[in-house]
């Protein structure tokens, strides 16, 4: 395990995915983690992430000192070096001209000891390497014992290294713009940390059943299925660890895409032998919506609703003391849980900070720090379905944060056609797997429109999709005009309350991808 210090750098997450590619476990942990929690837990290495603050400010973010002298591993990046220059002695000052935003080219010292070589070995670099630069701080003066690794024109100090397999990099070796950025992590993973790429498909299967076994036993256990491949997944690995103690629960909210309640029944009953339990809870998730606009409002009274729905279902079952579900990794970041320290509140996902506070089950997350394209490998090692492989993400919330504003049976309805007619067209181009999400939005705006020689006051339907690897960033699709053209056309001529369609092109961030 590589434990990942977050400074609040716009790239912590980004770090978390660099390693997991490299096949190393890695979780993002707060500043305040003691050395003592990251013995306990067998980590293997420490990297401290980039951050906004500078570290000679009062107040600013610091970490345990004592793991700078106990022969962890430690890669310090950007203010992370920065950090570990003060603890052991160094000094930080305002880089006073020498600030650096951007493409830069840093020059290898000649003199490179054992260890400290090993972040450089391997590089297609003879002397020079490209990177990507973003601080306004220099490390002025190295702490005792440490070697000088490079420089930049603007920086006197781009990298240093210890003999104890301390590394401070001022460059970002975890974004592209670093081209061999990915290589000079995998030398802190494998060449000074000595960790081994085991990070694989099936030993996360494995290692899931055996603690979802340690922490169910014999009890019994339900599944909420939302018709995405997250709570699908979930329920496959727990069904491997504790057989038919596994009972899943599909919750019909009213607020599902087009067929999606007969394609989960079908899918889990017929194809994958998996008890079933379907609750028609349409009436009260609506009575539970009726004016309710605020977004956050809307994901903690359906998180809650949810709950409720599950203790009913499981007090008819007897004594069922778990509840599954697919929470993600981005979940738990986006929603700022106790497991994060420096990351603002996103949103709230329903199923992290909506849940209520009078939780009578224990939760089982086999999923909870997993990335979206790791579950779906573990989906397809699992057997699940290619089609539910690759589906697109479904917020477990539903339609009613696609539908902006009051949710009502009738605007559901309207939503719920033009999102097929968008996902119909998307199949037909062969364009649905390349975009990682996609559906339709329907926006609080009416807008005069002219059909028939009559004058129309409308809906406006927004369509959105973009591409993306982890969901933690995104970028808006550049789906061809024919098909957005085809898409709108058939949206105002077979949604009766439609006059309008439009393409969101903006990227995450800054926005999110869903609307709400």
């Amino acid at each position: 395990m590589i434990a990942i210090f977050d400074f609040g750098s716009q790239y912590t997450r980004l770090i978390a995915r660099r390693v997991r590619e490299a096949r190393v476990y890695s979780e993002i942990v707060p500043n305040t983690t003691t050395l003592e929690d990251l013995r306990a837990r067998g980590c293997q290495g420490v990297i401290l992430s980039g951050g906004p603050n500078s570290v000679y400010d009062a107040g600013a973010p610091q970490c345990d000192a004592a793991i700078f002298t106990s022969n962890l591993p430690v890669l310090g990046i950007c203010y992370g070096m920065q950090v570990m220059a003060q603890a052991l002695g160094g000094k930080v000052q305002l880089a006073t001209g020498r600030r650096e935003y951007g493409p830069a080219t840093i020059t290898l010292t000649d003199e490179h000891p054992a260890p400290q070589d090993a972040i450089f070995a391997g590089l297609d670099a003879s002397t020079s390497l490209h990177v990507w630069m973003s601080h306004g701080d220099s490390v002025t003066e190295l702490p005792e014992g440490f070697t000088l690794l490079a420089t930049s024109d603007s920086n006197p100090v781009a990298a240093m290294g210890h003999a104890r397999g301390l590394v401070g990099l001022q460059f970002h070796p975890e974004v592209a713009h670093t081209p061999q950025g990915a290589q000079v992590l995998e030398n802190f993973l494998f060449g000074i940390c000595g960790c081994a790429p085991e990070w694989t498909t099936e030993n996360v299967i494995e290692a899931t059943v055996a603690r979802i076994k340690a922490q169910v036993g014999d009890r019994r256990v339900i599944c909420g299925l939302s018709g995405g491949v997250d709570s699908a997944v979930a329920a496959l690995l727990i069904h491997r660890a504790v057989g038919d103690q596994l009972t899943c629960v599909f919750v019909d909210t009213g607020l599902l895409r087009q067929g999606e309640g007969e394609q989960v029944a079908a899918t889990f009953r017929d194809h994958m032998h998996i008890p079933l339990i379907v609750a028609d809870a349409r009436a009260r998730f609506l009575e539970r919506l009726a004016g309710v606009e605020d977004p956050e409002e809307k994901r903690k009274r359906i998180g809650a609703e949810f709950i409720r729905v599950f203790e009913g279902e499981a007090a008819k079952l007897g004594d069922v003391p778990f509840l599954a579900q697919g929470t993600l990794y981005p979940d738990v970041i986006e929603s700022t849980s106790h497991d994060t320290a420096a990351a603002q509140t996103i949103k709230t996902h329903h199923n992290v900070g909506g849940l209520p506070s009078d939780l009578k089950f224990q939760l089982v997350e086999p999923l909870r720090y997993l990335f979206k394209d790791e579950v779906r490998a573990v989906g397809a090692e699992l057997g699940l379905p290619e089609d539910w492989v690759w589906r697109h993400p479904f917020p477990g919330p539903g339609l009613a944060i696609r539908v902006i504003g009051a949710v009502t049976e009738e605007r559901l309805a309207t939503l719920r056609a033009a999102d097929a007619i968008f996902i119909e067209e998307l199949r037909a181009a062969d364009l649905y797997r390349p975009t990682g999400q996609a559906f339709a939005v329907l926006t609080p705006v009416r807008s005069v429109g002219v059909m028939g020689d009559y004058r129309t006051y409308a809906n406006v339907v927004a369509l959105r999709a973009v591409t993306t690897g982890d969901f933690m960033t995104a970028d808006w699709a550049r789906l061809p005009y024919d098909l957005l053209a085809r898409v709108a056309n058939r949206i105002v001529n077979e949604v009766p309350a439609v006059n309008r369609v439009v393409f969101d092109i903006t990227s995450k961030p800054p926005a999110t991808i869903e609307w709400e």
